[in-house]
């Protein structure tokens, strides 16, 4: 029996869970479909889903353990949450923004967010971040803030450069 984790976000799709899925197993490595199941004709009534159609779609990205539900129209994705990508290099950055930002919001990019082509926010963020705003009174982390505020995907470089001026 596969582990399952104590906690993990389920994806509220309109009718796009399996492309979503399939989308974000694409990009991430170690990530795989791990479960797909199906509406069945119960409940028919509430759901509105023909039975066999797709109703959640279990993946990891990358040992995360994810759900996609196609839910319907109700809800919708917002700016009010967002799946962080935690990256070592600038090639990651750079990976990442690419392929998650392909067909998304590009009015939705700022200071390393984007949003997906299904509405999902993202956050593409480098490890280092953290580090150089770590100590928000000093002059250091105050430049390292002030590049950020002016960059839609974030470039590490520019970022440590500002810091050190």
């Amino acid at each position: 029996m596969p582990v399952v984790q104590r906690i993990a976000p389920c994806l509220w799709f309109d009718n796009q869970a399996e492309e979503a899925a399939n989308y974000y197993v694409s990009i991430f490595k170690n990530s795989k479909i791990t479960d797909v199941t199906r509406y069945g004709k119960a409940g028919f009534e509430i759901h509105k889903r023909p039975a066999g159609s797709v109703m959640t779609v279990a993946f990891e990205l990358d040992g995360q353990s994810v759900t996609a539900l196609n839910g319907g129209p109700i809800f919708t994705f917002n700016e009010a949450i967002s799946l962080q990508v935690f990256c070592d290099t600038q090639e990651e950055v750079d990976y990442y923004w690419e392929q998650l930002s392909k067909g998304g919001d590009p009015k939705a990019q700022q200071c390393g967010w984007l949003k997906d082509k299904f509405g999902l926010s993202w956050q593409v963020v480098p490890k280092v971040l953290p580090e150089l705003l770590k100590d928000h009174e000093s002059a250091r982390a105050q430049r390292a803030m002030d590049a950020l505020l002016r960059m839609k995907k974030i470039n590490i470089a520019d970022l440590e450069r500002a810091a050190a001026a």
